[in-house]
């Protein structure tokens, strides 16, 4: 009897070392495997946002569907400005400026640029060039070998998608301010981790009113389109 004792409690002993151990073991190793996961994803975030600012740039606004944002990187043209000369700071206080200075160098208008500061025409006309060439979007923002397609899947989510959003407010002057928003809950890119560490991770931010993941812009509260890991 006392032998059959001994051994309940060396292993009541062993199971409560190993409850100790889990215990503090189990946030380490989540925390490690969750710090894994989000590097991929944060920098996909970072791509969207790449994307979606030159959207707006061309067209006002953000792209409202993965589709349309994929293919404006496929297909859309940026415009990319060749210049040569500036203008100095006492041409500018006599009103040229270089929509003027062009014109005047196409209609080879001496006198009109003489009132506006330029003393030697000749001169000004040989160093004075603005010259327009276009290249893909993708070859711009992004690096060769690029996937276009990626920007919509959230890595380790077996193929989900992030969630994209996007409005327009209105200024305090009434003019529109377009926003949107990107984003990947922690339910879908770290399931299969520790349950229990995830529904803590999801409470923690439902107490302190953040998002339960990784979001990059608001399409409430305008925040110049950062990260929420940022």
């Amino acid at each position: 009897m006392r032998y059959v004792i001994t051994s309940m409690l060396v292993l009541a002993s062993l199971f409560l070392i190993w409850l100790c151990y889990d215990s503090i073991n189990t946030p380490i190793e989540f925390q490690e495997q969750r710090d894994f996961r989000q590097k991929p994803i944060i920098a996909r975030l970072i791509d969207i946002r790449k994307a979606q600012i030159e959207y707006k740039d061309q067209n006002g606004r953000y792209a409202g569907s993965f589709d349309e944002l994929i293919d404006f990187v496929k297909n859309g043209q940026k415009a990319q400005i060749y210049k040569q000369g500036e203008i100095t700071d006492e041409q500018l206080s006599k009103g040229l400026t270089e929509q003027k200075a062009l014109h005047f160098i196409a209609e080879n208008l001496a006198d009109s640029a003489a009132a506006c500061g330029i003393t030697d025409f000749e001169e000004f006309k040989a160093n004075f060039k603005r010259d327009t060439s276009y290249v893909s979007v993708l070859s711009s923002i992004f690096p060769a070998g690029f996937n276009p397609d990626s920007l919509a899947f959230i890595p380790y989510s077996g193929g989900a998608k992030f969630e994209l959003d996007t409005v327009t407010q209105s200024t305090k002057s009434g003019l529109p301010l377009p926003l949107f928003e990107a984003r990947a809950p922690y339910t879908v890119y770290l399931n299969g981790l520790n349950h229990r560490e995830i529904v803590n991770l999801c409470d923690e931010a439902k107490k302190t009113d953040k998002y339960p993941g990784l979001k990059v812009g608001d399409i409430v509260t305008p925040n110049n389109n950062a990260g929420n890991w940022e």
